[in-house]
């Protein structure tokens, strides 16, 4: 964000302002002068009764000389807060060297502090810090030290007036800087809020599409794996009896309407930021299941011990989408003609799935896992548990652990 008036904290020298912003500080340093100039040259040549040597001419020009130092400072005070601080200090130098009294001017010490603590980087920052302290022990020392303001010099009777001016110059200086610094740390703590909150929506945002192409993933790689099988059965199977054809077609059919379904479901929650629509259970697997064996695929599924009593809707939609993948897996590279073993272990803290298929050789899985195999881990993590999968021998193994009442 170039255009913010406090960004950026950078180790440079200028920073980016807005034109408006620019005009503003410029107008403000016009109206400073013309006020200052006058009262350099005017009122502070007679004021504690000090007497100068340079003229009508050279007050004039001096006092001028300073209200410009001082005014340039305020002009760049956002622009530049080093050059700001350094225009000040130059200013207050020039005003001590000719012996003149504090005025005016002075005021915009007290703006170029702020913006030190406010918009300046590191260096900027502590040397405004420094500047407030030292400061006020010069102007101090400058007052009861140098020409006698103060009537006699610093004297031990005048140190505890000494000492009375050094803390007060101090805490109004160190005002200045310190408000700055509440400004910048407010303007940084409301940075910081909008980042994490950025990053919170677009960590949200990433989990949501992550979690809605593992839905597609597995609603559409099931589906098109079982109408390809059903395919490629009825294509053989068409010659020599018709009526598998049809069967294999209606099974088709059913399968596609089923996965469109589910494809619009996803989509309308995608397009329209619903909750999530209604999730499949165990109690869906049966249709798995047949899916799977219409396709020619002998299935063998074991589930021992049983479910006690209602598991957890995440745990139920973990087992259903880890199967589903499986068995997805199974149809496009397992063995032609191989059986495909499914247990399931119901057990009082968690439930146990295994899925072992033979795998055809010149199907071998791949060392890198495909995006079914992470689904599936995914789908595991998500309900607490865990999932392995490989090739044991001569089959491809999936097994994973789900705790019952694990988080979702």
């Amino acid at each position: 964000m170039p255009g913010h008036p406090f960004l950026p904290y950078r180790e440079t020298v200028f920073r980016r302002l807005k034109t408006y912003q620019l005009v503003v500080d410029s107008s403000i340093a016009l109206v400073f002068f013309v006020i200052a100039w006058p009262i350099e040259t005017v009122l502070a040549a007679g004021a504690f009764g000090v007497e100068y040597t340079l003229g009508s001419a050279g007050q004039v020009v001096f006092g001028g000389l300073i209200a410009a130092l001082f005014s340039f400072a305020l002009a760049v005070r956002r622009l530049s807060p080093p050059i700001a601080l350094g225009l000040a200090w130059a200013g207050a130098l020039v005003q001590m060297g000719l012996g003149r009294p504090p005025s005016f001017s002075d005021v915009a010490i007290f703006g170029v502090l702020y913006a030190t603590a406010a918009y300046g980087a590191r260096i900027a920052y502590w040397a405004g810090f420094a500047s407030a302290l030292v400061g006020a022990l010069v102007i101090t020392v400058y007052l009861f030290a140098g020409p006698s303001f103060a009537g006699g010099g610093l004297t031990w009777q005048t140190l505890p007036l000494a000492l009375v001016l050094l803390v007060a110059a101090a805490f109004a200086l160190g005002l200045s800087w310190t408000i700055g610094a509440l400004v910048r740390s407010g303007v940084r703590t409301r940075e910081t809020r909008a980042a994490q909150q950025r990053a919170e929506a677009e960590t949200m945002a990433e989990q949501e599409r992550v979690r809605i192409a593992r839905d597609m993933h597995d609603v559409v790689a099931h589906s098109l794996a079982v109408v390809i099988a059903q395919a490629d059965g009825a294509r053989y199977a068409a010659a020599a009896d018709p009526a598998v054809a049809t069967e294999a077609l209606a099974t088709i059919s059913t399968t596609a309407r089923s996965a469109l379904a589910d494809v619009r479901l996803l989509l309308g929650q995608l397009r329209h930021r619903q909750g999530d629509g209604p999730q499949p259970t165990i109690a869906d697997l049966e249709e798995v299941y047949a899916q799977v064996r219409a396709a020619g695929v002998p299935l063998r599924v074991d589930v021992d011990p049983a479910p006690p009593g209602e598991p957890p809707a995440a745990v139920q939609l973990a087992v259903y989408r880890i199967l589903q993948e499986a068995l997805t897996n199974a149809l496009r590279h397992g063995a032609h003609g191989g059986a495909v073993d499914v247990r399931l272990s119901w057990l009082p803290d968690r439930v146990e799935v295994a899925v072992r298929n033979p795998v055809a050789a010149a199907t071998a899985p791949a060392p890198r896992p495909g995006h079914g195999i992470i689904g599936m881990r995914e789908r595991a993590q998500l309900a607490g548990g865990r999932l392995d999968a490989g090739a044991e021998g001569a089959d491809f193994v999936v097994r994973a652990v789900i705790p019952i009442g694990g988080p979702a």
